[in-house]
């Protein structure tokens, strides 16, 4: 007596077919778990026992074998509790083994038999798509599932109904798509007093996806722009939606089986570990710069994170991605986010101001700044200093520009790119933070005046290839932002502007 199930395990964002195989044989009474299981799979067969003890049903007091191949993997969660129950209810004849052949099973068993939602099923519902298979979930995550365009779905709220279902008791309906209702955004630019460049800075990060610094002393309104950074975005696009919101089912942070289109802000305290930042730990899980992909890391009070942890976001600011290593697997998450971080520009605060000029400077901005590395520095586009609001500006009831307008420039300058990305045979593409190599080169024409002025500064200030690049990316969104198909010499001024160093003696 012997009944396959479809099921899976993780990798990553990558999900590796699993064939649960069940076999009830005479001997004496035995449940064993063989292929590898973590503790929580090693665990699930008393759950069953228990769940199965809920309707009634007792095990045969035979041997129970569960063999989940491959054999060599590695198998963790708890979505095993479902398909070893539906395995053993097939063997034990009470549901039909080819209604069951053609789909993929995951789901927690609660001890009365109720299924309870699990991480991962949006991830799984797209396999199965591709498979042409349809899904048994939970019935809290039916509604995750059908953003994979997947066909047949039994979301079950608990055992007990999935078995009529199957039996055609009932029916099970089918779930429908649900959207996260969009947050009442009460952070709107208008409310920041002063801070017109760094307004504008913020401006241009967003209409091209630049990296961006804040350097400024406590108060001077540092973390409240990083905070309405996400209110001049567009939201995302379905492709990136779906994207973004597997990271975060994987991550089980995915409330309700609802997609968001709203853009992820994720701003990690500055005790955060390198695992919890960039992802890893026991089971590989995906860190902050996945969950913040297609949206926004802030990383206020720089310096005072780990060195290590800060040297490790290199390689993502670069690709896009992340490579989690371990001694039997490689996982890889999609990374590609905004950093914005905010610093003081030394320890004490006030370097530069006359009134309370700290005692030890130079010495304590050189120390504090010096927890940043070069290489880091370089590629972070845009670095802006956010000088202390004076009592005028404060004191101002006229209200600024609000969050609204500038995001129907940012949109305007993204739509130019959009177009730009397609005309080169890059629609893949979405903002000009992303050229490289020679589409970079078709996208940035300048003019003669404007190509000597960067030739000369980087020259004179010995730019790496690295800053070079990313200076032209920066000038040809500020080009984009005045509806400039070419890139002038006071764009180039602009956004060489961008690239000065911190003020370590400034007095």
């Amino acid at each position: 007596m012997l009944a396959r199930i479809n099921t899976l395990t993780f990798n990553g964002l990558d999900v590796l077919n699993v064939d649960l195989q069940v076999q009830i044989s005479a001997g004496l009474p035995a449940f064993t778990i063989v292929g590898l299981p973590d503790k929580a799979v090693a665990e699930s067969k008393e759950r069953v026992r228990a769940a199965l003890n809920s309707l009634g049903l007792s095990l045969p007091a035979k041997r129970i074998t569960i063999n989940l191949a491959p054999a060599d993997l590695l198998k963790e969660g708890s979505h095993f509790d479902l398909p070893v129950a539906l395995g053993i209810l097939t063997v034990m004849g009470i549901i039909p083994a080819e209604e069951l052949s053609h789909y993929m099973v995951m789901g927690e068993l609660s001890l009365d038999g109720s299924i309870i939602p699990v991480n991962g099923v949006l991830p799984v519902a797209i396999k199965a798509n591709a498979r042409n298979m349809g899904l048994i979930c939970p019935a809290a995550q039916g509604s995750e599932a059908v953003w994979a365009g997947i066909k047949d779905i039994v979301a079950a709220d608990s055992l007990l109904s999935l078995i009529n279902h199957f039996k055609g008791l009932q029916t099970i309906p089918f779930p429908t798509k649900q959207i996260q209702e969009k947050k009442q955004n009460l952070l709107d630019l208008k409310d920041v007093k002063g801070q017109e460049s760094a307004k504008k800075a913020l401006e241009i990060a967003a209409a091209g996806g630049h990296n961006l610094l804040m350097i400024g002393p406590p108060g001077s309104g540092k973390s409240m722009l990083a905070q309405r950074l996400i209110s001049i975005l567009p939201p995302l696009t379905p492709e990136e939606a779906l994207e973004t919101s597997m990271i975060h089912s994987i991550a089980g942070e995915l409330k309700d089986g609802r997609i968001s289109f709203e853009r992820p802000f994720r701003d990690p305290h500055h005790s955060a570990s390198t695992p919890a930042l960039v992802g890893g730990g026991r089971k590989a899980r995906p860190g902050e710069i996945s969950l913040a992909h297609n949206g926004i890391l802030f990383l206020d009070e720089l310096p005072e994170f780990n060195r290590a942890t800060l040297e490790a976001l290199r390689q993502p600011l670069e690709n896009g991605s992340v490579t989690i290593s371990r001694v039997n697997a490689h996982t890889v998450y999609p990374a590609k986010f905004q950093l914005v971080a905010a610093m003081n520009p030394c320890r004490c605060g006030h370097l530069g101001n006359h009134d309370t000029e700290c005692s030890r400077a130079p010495l304590c901005a050189e120390e504090y700044q010096n927890k940043i590395s070069g290489p880091l520095l370089d590629r972070i586009d845009i670095h802006i200093e956010v000088p202390a609001v004076s009592p005028w500006d404060l004191a101002d009831v006229k209200p600024g520009e609000s969050s609204a307008q500038v995001l129907q420039r940012v949109i305007k300058a993204r739509k130019i790119q959009a177009e730009r990305f397609k005309a080169l045979g890059a629609p893949q593409l979405t903002t000009n933070s992303e050229l490289k190599g020679e589409l970079l080169e078709q996208a940035c024409v300048l003019e003669n005046d404007a190509r000597q002025l960067l030739i000369a500064f980087a020259d004179k200030n010995h730019l790496s290839a690295r800053a070079f690049h990313r200076t032209l990316r920066l000038a040809r969104t500020i080009a984009d932002l005045q509806n400039s198909a070419k890139i002038f010499k006071l764009h180039i001024a602009e956004a060489l502007s961008y690239r000065r160093t911190m003020p370590l003696k400034r007095i």
